[in-house]
């Protein structure tokens, strides 16, 4: 129909089947950001927020979301993730969160490296809303994938 994979050739939705791929080592790293005040962002950093270390609880927020996608996203598969590494760089407005997720097997991680910025984001939110309500998160995007039958790709944008 469109071309476009979950899409069967009637238009209705169904799972891929990877069944047939041979498992090849699979990469993603996804960022996004949080934008808020300097005052927010300051007792995240120095770690004075009343409810806890907010980059701690969003890291492992991001880390469990990763291995959940398949349970979030109704179309995709349930993988046996190898790594999940969440980087989240406190600045003077914000937080920067950075995944990276890998695996070896039939089918890619972009939407669990997605899936692990979003959700630590929202944490980081749902944590700091006290401190600023018009928090607002954004430029979550794909970076880089690499491994199956698509190969290495990289974002152009800086």
């Amino acid at each position: 129909m469109s071309g476009l994979t979950h899409l069967d050739a009637d238009g209705a939705a169904h799972m891929v089947d990877v069944g047939g791929k041979a498992p090849t080592q699979r990469q993603a790293v996804a960022t996004g950001r949080i934008a808020m005040s300097v005052a927010a962002a300051a007792a995240i950093r120095d770690g004075l927020v009343k409810k806890g270390d907010v980059l701690a609880v969003a890291r492992v927020a991001g880390i469990m979301a990763a291995k959940r996608t398949s349970e979030l996203i109704p179309l995709c598969h349930p993988l046996a993730l190898t790594k999940v590494a969440l980087d989240l760089a406190p600045d003077d407005n914000g937080v920067t969160a950075t995944a990276t997720v890998a695996l070896t097997g039939r089918t890619g991680v972009e939407m669990e490296a997605l899936t692990a910025v979003s959700v630590a984001l929202l944490t980081i939110y749902d944590m700091a809303k006290a401190l600023d309500r018009e928090m607002e998160i954004g430029a979550i995007r794909l970076l880089a994938k690499s491994g199956g039958k698509s190969g290495d790709w990289a974002s152009t944008k800086g």
